[in-house]
């Protein structure tokens, strides 16, 4: 299963992230390549930002675990993105593509390598998320918006 915390998972999606191109086309969606990139590095600032906070949400166990922990690909246009990660509306604009790719990997390092104290207790739609948790739905996020734009 892979996971942000196996250096070879994460390897693999930053050279991923290396495949795109400002005119790649998307597959589904709305955001281009550029906002894409903006919207990985928004969130993993949102997580890494949350830091420490304790459980918020009751578990949501049965969605948590399909949408972490199975096998089937997450659905495209279910989820509705959080307007603070949102590039067209309160998140990060693209600007220069390069950088904004360069934020999109440092964030997932980022998040690779963060203590357990340096993550939230909790996730918005799944409830309570542990370390191993985060670093599977860092993977499972950013996997979701490269197959967005057939990487």
């Amino acid at each position: 299963m892979s996971s942000i915390e196996k250096p070879e998972a994460l390897a693999q999606l930053i050279g991923r992230l290396e495949g795109l191109r400002p005119d790649t086309p998307r597959r589904w969606g709305k955001m281009s390549a550029g906002e894409m990139l903006c919207h990985l590095s928004d969130v993993s600032t949102s997580v890494l930002g949350r830091a420490g906070t304790p459980p918020g949400k009751p578990p949501r166990r049965l969605l948590k675990w399909i949408a972490l922990y199975s096998p089937f690909p997450w659905p495209k246009g279910r989820v509705r993105t959080p307007r603070r990660s949102d590039p067209q509306a309160d998140g990060t604009r693209p600007s220069d593509f390069e950088q904004d790719r360069q934020r999109a990997v440092e964030g997932l390092k980022a998040l690779a390598s963060a203590p357990p104290s340096g993550l939230p207790g909790d996730h918005f739609l799944f409830g309570a998320m542990s370390t191993r948790d985060w670093r599977r739905w860092a993977w499972r996020h950013t996997d979701h918006h490269l197959r967005q734009f057939g990487l």
